[in-house]
């Protein structure tokens, strides 16, 4: 067995070696849906599984997707601090390793050379028997080196501050259009449907230069494909459908580049990239940049409106007061819950306890975000003079880090105080603990959001 006695895990190991969990993978179910779509399905059903009837996490398997309003349960905290590599088997024999502590998801999701994204092997060459195809397997979530460097390289010139800089002006009328549109709503207004979820869609939308008549369909599937509170059928059918869409307009445009992302990829790359390979990367574009921005709207209005101090840092402060509590929000919330998954390229020990080659290991973003060890005293309170006030794991780390990170700080900057000045005396409708949040959704969210003012 290869271990690791020196380098990153060592030093990890002197820090946070209690702090490693083993426990689940909520991310069994998108993986497999991202990757094989329509064709794992046909491959399930003719051996006679059906999806549909499948509880895809196990009781145990659902601590790191569930919470108490905007915290996680406290069962999420006590793996950290008390199980340290608890293992899962979970259905279709993966076993997973879940790791909760801040420093050690630090280490693993920087370390491509002891793990891999790619999930190809999971599914074989795929092709004539229905299978999945290495051309079905598109975006940077699921992709090492040499593939994923040279995609990333094409992507990250356009989401350089300097490029998107240029998107400001559109992001503040998208902004101004939609708080219009919240006030002609009348009091109460859902600040989800009237705000939350359409300022990171249109941006988005603008972004890839998708036309109007593509974006509907895409606004319909894009919430069902992170929803694990279901049976798999569902998902598998929104990722298909949604990836198909992506490349039926990269086709498109292909004969036809517009102003957007995906024409500006096409007139720069030309036949270099595949229309698979760039429905692939507006595919993870997308569904980067548009539900987790949207959470984080909603949830960070809720959150701001509980302190009026809070409140009025964002409304009246300066660019870095706003800054500060845009990354305690960030930290505080982690609406993406759990990483991508790392496959183990061999056997391995890992602070202490055997990862066998091929085994998952996936971190809990939002329990890494909460523990002490990083974030300090009282990590459960929102604290925007927390120090640090930066370093939080809400983007990921590593090679894998979101590549749209600045683009969702700069909707999250504008649009938070442009809500609080244009709203004074904003407040719940309902008392929030009627309020209903996202189950068991790997993008945590709130369904609906009624203020009034």
């Amino acid at each position: 067995m290869t271990t690791h006695p020196s380098g990153p895990w060592a030093a990890a190991g002197s820090r946070a070696a209690r702090r490693l969990t083993r426990v689940v993978s909520p991310v069994v179910r998108p993986v497999l849906g991202r990757v094989v779509g329509r064709g794992l399905r046909r491959r399930i059903t003719a051996v006679g599984i059906d999806l549909s009837n499948i509880p895809f996490l196990p009781e145990a398997a659902r601590v790191p997707l569930q919470r108490g309003g905007t915290d996680p349960v406290p069962a999420l905290a006590r793996l950290r601090a008390e199980d340290p590599m608890h293992v899962l088997d979970l259905p279709f024999d993966f076993k997973v390793h879940l790791i909760t502590g801040y420093e050690a998801a630090r280490v693993v999701l920087g370390d491509p050379t002891s793990f891999s994204n790619d999930i190809r092997h999971l599914f074989g060459a795929g092709g004539a028997d229905g299978g999945a195809s290495a051309e079905d397997i598109g975006g940077l979530g699921f992709t090492d080196p040499p593939l994923h460097t040279r995609l990333r390289r094409i992507l990250t010139p356009e989401f350089t501050m300097r490029r998107l800089q240029r998107l400001q002006p559109r992001i503040e009328e998208i902004v101004e259009d939609r708080l219009g549109a919240f006030e002609a709503a009348g009091r109460p207004a859902d600040l989800v449907r009237e705000v939350a979820v359409p300022v990171p869609f249109s941006t988005i939308c603008e972004l890839l230069g998708l036309e109007y008549a593509d974006r509907d369909t895409v606004a319909r599937l894009s919430s069902q494909r992170f929803d694990a509170s279901g049976g798999g059928a569902s998902a598998f059918g929104a990722v298909s459908r949604q990836r198909e869409l992506l490349l039926d307009a990269v086709t498109r445009q292909r004969a036809e580049p517009g102003a957007g992302l995906i024409g500006q990829i096409i007139r720069d790359q030309g036949d270099a990239i595949t229309d698979h390979d760039l429905a692939g990367l507006a595919d993870g574009v997308f569904t980067g940049g548009h539900e987790t921005t949207a959470g984080m709207i909603a949830l960070s209005t809720l959150v701001l409106l509980r302190d009026p101090e809070h409140a009025a840092a964002v409304r009246d402060g300066t660019p870095a007061d706003v800054d500060r509590v845009v990354e305690e929000l960030l930290r505080y919330l982690s609406v993406v819950q759990v990483s991508f998954p790392r496959f183990a390229r061999q056997d391995m020990t890992v602070l202490g306890h055997p990862v066998r080659a091929g085994e998952v290991v996936i971190a809990s973003l939002s329990g890494a975000d909460r523990d002490p060890a990083w974030a300090g005293a009282d990590p459960e309170r929102f604290d925007p003079l927390r120090v640090p006030p930066s370093g939080h794991l809400a983007f990921g780390h590593g090679a894998h880090r979101c590549i749209g990170a600045e683009l969702a700080r700069m909707e999250l900057r504008t649009v938070l105080p442009a809500l609080l000045r244009r709203f004074p005396g904003l407040a719940l409708a309902v008392p929030e603990d009627r309020l209903r949040f996202r189950q068991l959704s790997f993008v945590y969210g709130i369904e609906e959001l009624c203020l009034t003012w």
